[in-house]
């Protein structure tokens, strides 16, 4: 099948998937097909989020190469152990580049503890300060640390350009707290788990306007294709799940969600009217 002939359909919905990896395997083996697998989807935009130096490098260079890629970088809290003395001085230096919309993803993981949690606890704080200097939006992993987390969170509060709490997996009130910060939500493939009812009950009640969706790929790959590697075309699948669960149409969750990670990642309105679907753009 020619790629140059799979024009996305305009009356398509254009979705931004706001938390990818597509600098990790497999994705990174062919970027060019999953670039233009996720535009003729209705993909017009795809974060990619490096989680340490060396994939922060990658990140870079598949902004650079794709028009429709940005990226957003930091140490996630398994690579906290690896920071050096420098470490922060050099991410702060990639996170100026252009293609940089958002810090992170940072934040607390408890449940895998890849690096002991005062480290955790300590990166977390360093970055989120740096990340307020910066001027970036900040990008959170929680996973078994909400409370912890969203404590944090609070006291080095206020954000200006605020944040988003990454592939939601806490309960109501920690919902509730995020929104009181300021902060989005955003919603992965999980939602469509057959067993995953406490989520779609988040998202039924959460405010349209803080609601942003993600792959957070190859990771997390929606029904129905679970046992695959994920990938940014598959967000369509988690769109039409957040849909059902509100009770609107997939166009209306792609324009608000859409709309809301313009606002906050700051990417360029022309995105959702690009002629270019159907073909990455170098």
């Amino acid at each position: 099948m020619s790629f140059e002939k799979q024009e996305r359909d305009h009356d398509q919905p254009a979705l931004i998937d706001v938390h990818a990896h597509i600098e990790l395997d497999p994705l990174v083996k062919e970027p060019e097909k999953v670039v233009t697998r996720a535009l003729e989807a209705g993909v017009m935009a795809i974060i990619t989020v490096g989680i340490d130096l060396d994939d922060v490098r990658i990140a870079l260079e598949l902004a650079d190469r794709f028009e429709q890629v940005y990226a957003s970088v930091g140490f996630h809290p398994h690579n906290a152990k690896a920071i050096g003395d420098d470490s922060l001085s050099e991410m702060e230096k990639y996170a100026q580049h252009p293609k940089v919309v958002g810090y992170g993803e940072i934040g607390l993981d408890f449940f895998r503890n890849r690096s002991p949690r005062d480290v955790q606890i300590g990166a977390f704080r360093d970055q989120l300060i740096l990340a307020k200097r910066l001027g970036k939006p900040v990008v959170i992993h929680l996973r078994d640390a909400y409370d912890e987390g969203l404590r944090m969170l609070e006291q080095e509060a206020p954000f200006p350009r605020g944040g988003v709490i990454h592939c939601f997996s806490g309960e109501e009130p920690d919902a509730r707290r995020a929104l009181e910060l300021g902060f989005h939500v955003s919603i992965p493939g999980t939602v469509t788990y057959k067993k995953n009812d406490q989520l779609r009950g988040i998202v039924k009640n959460l405010p349209i306007e803080r609601i942003l969706l993600e792959t957070d790929c190859p990771f997390l790959t929606p029904e129905p294709f679970r046992g695959r590697d994920n990938e940014p075309a598959y967000i369509v699948h988690t769109a039409k799940r957040v849909a059902e669960v509100r009770g609107v149409t997939v166009a209306e969750i792609a324009a608000a969600t859409s709309e809301n990670a313009l606002r906050l990642f700051r990417l360029p309105p022309s995105l959702l009217q690009s002629k270019s679907a159907g073909k990455p753009s170098p």
